[in-house]
């Protein structure tokens, strides 16, 4: 489904929203609250980031990491790399790449897990994010 095909009806979160809310910096709770229940959902990608975080973390900040992870992958639905996500990869990668407005390959694919899911990208690096054709980006800090 493509984000054209429909009003955007979920927000992936991006991987700096969710450390944001790990650091203290971002009340991920309180905006998760404050969002339609079931809207929130990660990409799997976003799951990879984070368990990355957690196996370059040493001693007790590794464990509270981990429990942290562990508590937001429980939570939230993960919408995992399809063939059709792939086929929307590669063709947004074209289009950035030729463009020559290519973004990180992890925001690249959180983008197009977002656009054929028809899903928004909830995000504090909407500079990157803003590159992308149809995809709609949320600012955590700003109201709804």
């Amino acid at each position: 489904m493509k984000a054209d095909d429909k009003s955007m009806a979920a927000t992936l979160l991006d991987a700096d929203v969710i450390i944001r809310g790990e650091r203290g910096t971002f009340d991920l709770v309180a905006w998760l609250e404050s969002r339609p229940n079931g809207q929130s959902k990660i990409a799997a990608i976003t799951v990879a980031e984070l368990w990355h975080g957690i196996e370059r973390a040493t001693g007790a900040h590794r464990a509270r990491r981990e429990r942290y992870v562990r508590d937001i992958v429980k939570a939230l639905p993960i919408i995992s790399y399809t063939e059709a996500t792939a086929q929307e990869h590669a063709r947004l990668w074209a289009a950035l790449e030729s463009s020559g407005k290519m973004i990180g390959f992890y925001d690249l694919i959180v983008a197009a897990t977002a656009l054929e899911s028809g899903s928004a990208v909830a995000t504090f690096n909407k500079r990157h994010f803003a590159l992308v054709p149809r995809l709609k980006v949320i600012d955590p800090y700003q109201p709804a």
